[in-house]
């Protein structure tokens, strides 16, 4: 047997193993034709030319510098994936290059192509370890119809891991917990998610955290430069909350960078291709933006090519028992409570109030009460216990309440202004029928004329 040429063979023309070596500076000197295919060029463009430049995710580079073989990581171009190694080459224990070579996963069936990328998930760099999703379709809970179709549309989605989804609804509905379940339903789970909340990042700081930035970029710039965003989310999914607050600048670098799926970091002029899932969400109207010039249409119609709009509760009332005993059962577990039912007076409560807040009111609503029941060695919520906002219209948490939390006062205090709270939720919501919210409170009609004269409530 020849064995050089069965290493020519497997190197030079297996469709499925894509090879490359490189001299000690990173200049390739030789690329097999399945390298090339993949790559899309020409090989009088590859020839000659820094790796860095031509794959800039290959760990080459580092078996040069580190001395030690890069095995079993993930390497994708142009939607195909494998598994690549860089091995160092040595000559009288010098280092003269490397040989790296990948073999690609869509010789195999879908099944076990998630199982290799599963495996590999621990070769992964550490700063992608702390991307991880929380959440999957078992969290999104609901038996609305509407809801539940909404849910199906989302779980053929993930499976599409190209696509880029516009997610659109009120604050508190969870818009994150659907595109987190998409990230985790897609073939992209064992790679990073990454969120960017656009509203909390200074404009003058967003480019360089989204596209990162070189060495000496700016004064100030880290030492060795900084990945950005969309490059930490190599293979995976980049989450873009609240994207109706990214400022018109960005809005066209990051229309360029969907379209030539390229970036280039802050003080740089080299490309950098890479291979992410966009996820957006907003609770904006992003048409009357694009209509008031502060919402590029261009980039609207390139996020919009699949939406999902998440309902507001108030939609889906039915859904509140099944949630209200989720987020019991969950806040029993954390905070090491024994609260086992809600009374059937409190259910009616919840189910009348509008929500403004959506699901994360109705969460905070429930482990406040669990609170208040657990500090009164109860094991059942009642209506005593609940608290909401007073803004119906709005999804702000009272900031009287907020700024009560962080006064220190007496037992008395604190318990006369909560039962005040209550006491004027329940008339309110009651519409001032006194009768009804005793019954709701669960006290003598004429405990609750005390109680209103002696906080001066007049509905």
């Amino acid at each position: 047997m020849n064995i050089e040429r069965v290493i020519t063979d497997i190197i030079e023309k297996n469709p499925h193993i894509a090879a490359i070596i490189v001299d000690r500076d990173g200049i390739i000197r030789f690329i097999n034709d399945t390298y090339l295919k993949a790559l899309q060029l020409p090989i009088d463009e590859v020839i000659g030319q820094d790796i860095r430049k031509i794959t800039p995710y290959s760990r080459t580079m580092k078996a040069i510098e580190t001395g030690r073989p890069h095995l079993a990581y993930n390497w994708s171009i142009h939607g195909r994936q494998g598994v690549a190694c860089s091995v160092p080459l040595f000559e009288n224990d010098e280092i003269i290059g490397a040989f790296a070579y990948s073999i690609f996963l869509d010789i195999w069936d879908q099944k076990l192509r998630n199982q290799v990328l599963n495996g590999i998930i621990s070769n992964k760099e550490p700063y992608q370890e702390g991307f991880k999703t929380r959440y999957s379709f078992d969290s999104l809970i609901g038996k609305d119809p509407g809801f539940v179709n909404l849910k199906c549309v989302a779980q053929n989605i993930a499976y599409h891991d190209n696509v880029t989804v516009l997610i659109t609804g009120e604050s508190g509905t969870g818009k994150e917990l659907f595109a987190q379940a998409i990230h985790e339903g897609s073939n992209r789970r064992a790679f990073p998610f990454v969120r960017v909340n656009c509203a909390s990042i200074p404009h003058n700081l967003m480019e360089s955290e989204l596209f990162g930035y070189e060495e000496g970029a700016y004064t100030g710039a880290r030492r060795g430069g900084k990945a950005g965003k969309l490059e930490l989310a190599h293979n995976g999914t980049v989450f873009l909350d609240e994207i109706g607050e990214l400022p018109l600048s960005m809005q066209s670098k990051l229309l360029i960078f969907l379209q030539e799926r390229e970036l280039e970091r802050l003080g740089s002029n080299r490309p950098i291709r890479v291979n992410v899932r966009i996820i957006a969400a907003t609770n904006r109207n992003l048409e009357k933006m694009m209509h008031e010039d502060k919402f590029r249409e261009d980039l609207y119609y390139r996020l919009n090519v699949i939406r999902i709009e998440v309902p507001p509760l108030r939609l889906r009332k039915g859904d509140i028992p099944l949630l209200v005993q989720h987020f019991m059962a969950n806040i029993n577990q954390k905070l090491c409570l024994s609260i086992e039912q809600i009374s059937d007076q409190a259910m009616e409560l919840l189910m009348q109030h509008s929500w403004p807040g959506n699901v994360r009111e109705l969460e905070n609503v429930i482990e406040r009460g669990m609170i208040l029941a657990d500090l009164e060695d109860m094991s059942v919520l009642m209506p005593r216990h609940l608290s909401f906002s007073p803004v119906q219209d709005s999804p702000q948490w009272d900031e009287e309440a907020e700024d009560d939390s962080r006064e220190i006062k007496d037992l008395k205090t604190l318990v006369s202004e909560f039962e005040k709270k209550v006491i004027l939720q329940v008339l309110r919501d009651t519409k001032g029928d006194k009768i009804q919210a005793a019954k709701y409170l669960n006290i003598n009609l004429s405990s609750l004329y005390r109680k209103t004269k002696k906080y001066n409530l007049d509905i």
